[in-house]
């Protein structure tokens, strides 16, 4: 290859080495010169710290089994790499499922997979809606066909266990009721165990939305029942968007198969997939192969922390962010708070649009703002997976502080980190003792 610097251009030559008797005759191709300017520039996303909703941050373990060599999906070392991860899944699940997979696609495939193949068209389903992802589930499911009776309660607020049995004795038909364990939108943290137990005194199936709590909240799926749970990669399990683990029990499978008409979605159609991921390997869709593999490794870092360890950073590091943000003033929106997903009212008369920006060009940072009636009146500040640490919370409470003081926001200087500081040694004294 020659490169030609006056016009950025490059040529090239083959030689060919002709043997004839005792010559030998060289013969000579020369490519006409081809110009390399694309007009695109090299890609080089900025480094971010990513606070935000997600995705979270990815270790560069991840990022290294990402870039390992693709495969065939039907390779037998792929279907390996597919039943660890499988065995993997199950034991961040909580869960002897054998049904349990990556849906190829992100979270919201996850939710689509599990209402579809539930929800027959004129089927019952209860959703629970309080924020973003419960309205999700509901307009999913009247898509598939079911006669949708939603709970609604204002965004921050829980669903109590008394408004799904009311629900239910209204429904005695119903086949399913599908809530958000950890509303992203709002912050809220679902308790699941009471509305678990009225869910299958009824007879129904009981579909939960765990994107993002899968792997930073405890979620034990066999103990509460749960018949069909999908979440994201992006979230606590930090790893790239792009995969949805889901899972589904006994009772949910046996749903599936006496179905009187064909899952309407053909992509997603468990019955399908199942023959894939499972013993028979039926091919039915070419797998993201290299998003596999990045799967398998934070899950197999999860696995290395210890499950039980990993959720109990999570909620150590949301107890020192939580100090340090209300001792700037600071309040918390939800009822009950995500240790993954922080949701925190924007004081009167500051900027929301005006600190994230500033959080992001001058910091580095990205978090997340309001959705829907929230908009311009939250932040919700991750810390999910690797992107929970105590230098991120240290860090994102420097640079609010900063920020929000040059807006001429009223704070006493250093109460946040220093509030953050003490929460910090409480937890690690009690968890001495």
């Amino acid at each position: 290859m020659q490169q030609d610097y006056k016009s950025g251009r490059q040529s090239s030559w083959l030689l060919l080495n002709l043997v004839h008797g005792s010559s030998t005759v060289t013969i000579s191709f020369t490519r006409a010169l081809i110009n390399m300017d694309t007009g695109f520039s090299q890609l080089h996303p900025s480094e971010r710290v990513l606070l935000g909703p997600g995705p979270s941050d990815v270790s560069a373990r991840v990022l290294g089994a990402l870039a390992s060599p693709t495969i065939g999906h039907l390779d037998p070392e792929y279907l390996r790499i597919m039943d660890e991860t499988r065995q993997m899944l199950r034991k961040v699940f909580q869960t002897n499922n054998e049904m349990t997979m990556a849906i190829s696609g992100t979270g919201s495939a996850g939710m689509e997979a599990c209402v579809c193949n539930i929800i027959e068209p004129g089927d019952s389903m209860i959703v629970c809606v309080n924020g973003v992802f419960g309205g999700r589930m509901k307009d999913v499911a009247q898509r598939y066909g079911a006669n949708v009776h939603s709970i609604e309660v204002d965004w921050g607020r829980g669903i109590r266990p008394e408004q799904v049995a009311e629900a239910l004795k209204s429904l005695p038909a119903c086949k399913a009721v599908g809530i958000v364990h950890a509303e992203t939108s709002t912050g809220e943290h679902q308790p699941l165990e009471e509305i678990a137990n009225i869910v299958h005194e009824h007879g129904a199936l009981l579909v939960v939305d765990a994107v993002t709590s899968l792997g930073g909240i405890d979620l034990p799926v066999d103990q509460l029942g749960i018949d069909a749970c999908y979440s994201g990669t992006q979230k606590c399990l930090s790893c790239p968007p792009g995969l949805a683990p889901v899972t589904f029990s006994e009772r949910a499978l046996e749903a599936i198969d006496h179905r009187k008409s064909k899952v309407t979605s053909w992509y997603l159609d468990v019955t399908m997939l199942r023959n894939y991921w499972g013993s028979d390997r039926v091919y039915h869709h070419t797998a993201p192969v290299n998003m596999t593999y990045a799967l398998r490794e934070s899950l197999k870092m999860i696995l290395e922390e210890g499950l039980q360890a990993r959720i109990e950073r999570h909620t150590r590091h949301h107890q020192m962010l939580r100090a340090g943000l209300e001792a700037m003033g600071l309040s918390y929106i939800p009822e009950h708070s995500l240790t993954t997903l922080n949701a925190v009212s924007v004081p009167d008369g500051v900027d929301d649009a005006a600190v994230r920006k500033r959080l992001l060009h001058d910091f580095g940072i990205e978090i997340g703002a309001g959705l829907g009636p929230f908009k311009g009146k939250a932040w919700r500040i991750g810390l999910m997976g690797s992107s929970s640490t105590v230098r991120n919370v240290t860090l994102v409470l420097s640079a609010l502080e900063t920020i929000m003081r040059d807006m001429g926001y009223a704070l006493t200087p250093g109460a946040a980190l220093a509030a953050a500081s003490d929460a910090f040694k409480e937890l690690e004294t009690a968890a001495g003792a």
